[in-house]
């Protein structure tokens, strides 16, 4: 692991970081915030799934989570968003919603994006394994967020991995990849035809199968552009009350897609998440 760069920041410390990856067969570079603490702790862990066209870096220079995390002891990672690098694959028409910057968190099983997208993996085996090895981490204390794709993301992985995160949280997700342009352009062209592949990454389809996780928070902006063709965030409100899955999902007035929304409601995910990791 090569350390990029590190920064004092709320008496913790962030740093950027690049490593060799043997899921996605490239070097795929990441962000961890250590708060203050005291040696020997080990520290509950937040995970950070970023959304289309985003690396580790949107979140970590606009999220606004350090203070927070710095103050509720609570380490924050944020990794890349796809694989990176010479011979990726790309969306054939360089479209913003496929290919490079945009893995939606699966492990592709068509050509040639079987070769590197095994984004699912990374997030899931590979990163956390390193992140364990090199930093304060408690593994029995995790928990996920995310936006947007990553919002899918972090919702797909708590429901198959109830056990493993205490909580998970998203920014306006996308809720139902299968049955949105965004989710159906990226779900066939990593995954193929095969729509039973689809559901496993599929929010409220998981749900609608049985999957439960112990505690949800959605907050999503009603000026969201995205809101009616892309996320259509009443799916998962109307999938939770009929499984009886536990969750809070709070549409924010005139708030929009964007890290000025995400940022100003951070600092309560971040408590949310410290109250289910610490009980505080």
């Amino acid at each position: 692991m090569e350390t990029l760069s590190t920064s004092h920041a709320h008496g913790g410390v962030q740093g950027v970081y690049r490593h060799a990856s043997l899921a996605t067969g490239t070097d795929m570079t990441f962000s961890v915030f250590v708060p203050p603490h005291a040696e020997g702790a080990r520290l509950p862990v937040v995970w950070y799934l970023s959304g289309l066209t985003c690396t580790h870096a949107n979140v970590t220079e606009k999220g606004e989570y350090r203070r927070a995390c710095a103050e509720l002891g609570l380490i924050f990672v944020a990794p890349d968003t796809s694989p990176r690098g010479e011979g990726v694959a790309d969306d054939p028409q360089g479209a913003y919603d496929f290919g490079l910057g945009a893995g939606f968190y699966v492990d592709a099983t068509q050509p040639p994006f079987a070769a590197h997208y095994r984004m699912w993996t990374y997030v899931t085996e590979e990163l956390p394994a390193l992140v364990g090895a090199h930093f304060p981490a408690d593994p029995s204390r995790q928990s996920i967020m995310g936006h947007s794709m990553g919002g899918h993301g972090a919702l797909t992985i708590g429901l198959t991995f109830p056990d493993r995160f205490k909580a998970v949280s998203a920014f306006a997700p996308i809720v139902a990849p299968g049955r949105v342009p965004w989710g159906q352009k990226a779900l066939a062209g990593y995954l193929g035809d095969d729509r039973d592949a689809w559901r496993r990454h599929d929010a409220v389809a998981l749900i609608e199968d049985g999957a439960r996780m112990p505690d949800m928070l959605v907050d999503q902006g009603d000026a969201d552009p995205f809101l009616e063709e892309q996320l259509q965030t009443h799916w998962l409100e109307e999938a939770c009350l009929v499984a009886g899955q536990k969750a809070t999902i709070r549409m924010q007035p005139g708030y929009d897609h964007s890290y000025y929304f995400i940022s100003t409601f951070m600092e309560e995910h971040v408590r949310w998440h410290a109250h289910r990791l610490k009980g505080l």
